[in-house]
């Protein structure tokens, strides 16, 4: 029988003056009982919109559908036949703007916790030890992936499944790229991550890792190598700076670096050997899930932290739970605010940011109304780290080491729709074709073109 409660099972979690002292997990996920609970407020729409909204078109009535029968096998066959990545989405997608935003049910209450029940369902599959790493018989084509991130996983699972022989070349030491390195361990657990890359590599990927590619191997010398296609995924880890006076003053950190060194390095442990500034105080530059993301770590940490962004709460870009966690952690917004200097002591560590307060004036370009200083209103806060969360791009190294490949003003390698670029054989996909964007599209940007790959490798082949 239909659950017709207007509200969503709610979602065990931390209580915020535990967690924000801690990096476990802040949501503890679903019980059996909830999970069946939530289950059955899905409708099983005969016209499902929420597929509509999923980049990666699962099949969520159905998905769905085998909870309510308790079969939780079922549920994530169904599930992990669709998404390559389902723990990790699960965790990290932004449901409400996207699957949740077009259930029918959202219309005049709280739309099916879509995305709680996706965690569910991957984590009882983890838990049993359950994967669904099926594949078809080899068929002899080999295909390279750069980067280990969502688009490059997804990706590389789709080629697998299809009986491809895929090796993902990785930067780093370790694989995972954005979900290792940038989102930390209190929203997605690294061991969650890892146990997504192991799924891989019991396909039959190979995963080479301190891969840098356009330093240890070119693109070309890689098709030399016999690969007849290869995906670019390398993301967009550029960081973007303010070009304000003292940015390169001890205790100015990108969020990717900040980010890295907690996540991928463990920096926040007694028995680090990475080194991160135990701050006093601290003020984050930006409104994005990025800028959330340092700012409580930071806190974590132990410090007091700012958040300062240039609009109101309404035009912050980061998911309204975000925003809503590191309100309850003790974050301090500084709304309507900009940052116009940083200042150091006499040893050149920061000491002082200088801000001046802001007012929404006319739309711009982007259809938001744009912030306009207000003259007289500046003012200093004392800070010793300031973290600059304000965007990135993709690194030019792949481009500058690969003839005839397009990109665009902003860095990003020009794509159609089906991942294709200006070099035959050559696709790409996720943040290092959009620019930084969400984990699913960039999922959603691997699965299509893995699509395109075996096309063209079928096609090549007649």
């Amino acid at each position: 029988m239909a659950n017709m409660s207007p509200n969503k099972t709610p979602i065990p979690e931390q209580e915020p003056n535990v967690r924000n002292k801690n990096f476990k997990e802040v949501s503890l996920g679903y019980t059996l009982e909830q999970a069946l609970q939530e289950a059955e407020r899905c409708l099983n729409c005969k016209n499902p919109l929420c597929v509509q909204g999923c980049p990666v078109n699962v099949p969520i009535p159905q998905f769905i559908s085998k909870i309510k029968e308790g079969d939780m096998l079922g549920a994530y066959n169904i599930l992990s036949a669709a998404n390559a990545l389902p723990a990790v989405s699960g965790r990290v997608c932004p449901q409400e703007n996207q699957c949740e935003g077009k259930c029918i049910r959202g219309i005049k209450c709280d739309s099916v916790g879509i995305g709680r029940l996706e965690r569910f369902v991957a984590d009882w599959a983890l838990e049993n030890n359950v994967s669904n790493t099926e594949v078809a018989p080899s068929n002899g084509h080999k295909v390279a992936v750069v980067g280990s991130g969502p688009a490059g996983l997804t990706c590389a699972g789709e080629l697998a499944r299809k009986g491809y022989k895929v090796t993902v070349f990785e930067a780093f030491h370790v694989a995972g790229g954005v979900l290792s390195y940038g989102i930390p361990e209190f929203r997605l657990p690294k061991d969650i991550v890892q146990h997504e890359v192991d799924n891989l590599i019991k396909m039959g990927v190979d995963i080479e890792l301190n891969m840098v590619i356009g330093k240890v191997l070119s693109i070309d010398e890689i098709f030399e190598m016999g690969y007849e296609a290869v995906f670019i995924g390398s993301g967009a880890g550029l960081p973007m700076f303010m070009k304000i006076p003292g940015e390169s003053l001890v205790g100015v950190f990108s969020a990717n670096e900040y980010l890295t060194r907690i996540n991928l390095m463990k920096a926040y442990r007694d028995d680090s050997t990475t080194p991160i500034m135990k701050s006093k105080v601290v003020a984050v530059v930006g409104g994005g899930n990025v800028a959330m993301d340092a700012a409580r770590c930071a806190k974590r940490l132990g410090a007091e932290v700012h958040i300062i962004y240039r609009r109101g709460e309404e035009e912050l870009p980061a998911r309204r739970e975000e925003v809503h966690h590191a309100k309850e952690e003790g974050i301090i917004f500084d709304l309507l605010t900009n940052p116009l200097s940083i200042e150091g002591d006499e040893k050149g560590r920061v000491s002082k940011i200088n801000l001046i307060k802001m007012e929404l004036g006319e739309p711009d370009a982007s259809g938001r109304r744009r912030p306009v200083a207000i003259e007289g209103s500046e003012y200093s806060v004392d800070v010793d780290t300031v973290i600059m969360a304000l965007g990135t791009s993709p690194n030019p190294l792949i481009k500058s080491t690969t003839p005839g490949l397009d990109t665009n003003k902003k860095g990003c390698i020009v794509t159609g729709e089906d991942g294709t670029t200006s070099r035959d054989g050559i696709f790409a996909g996720g943040d290092a074709s959009t620019g930084a964007a969400t984990v699913i599209l960039a999922m959603g940007a691997g699965k299509h073109a893995a699509a395109s790959i075996d096309e063209y490798i079928k096609n090549k082949s007649k």
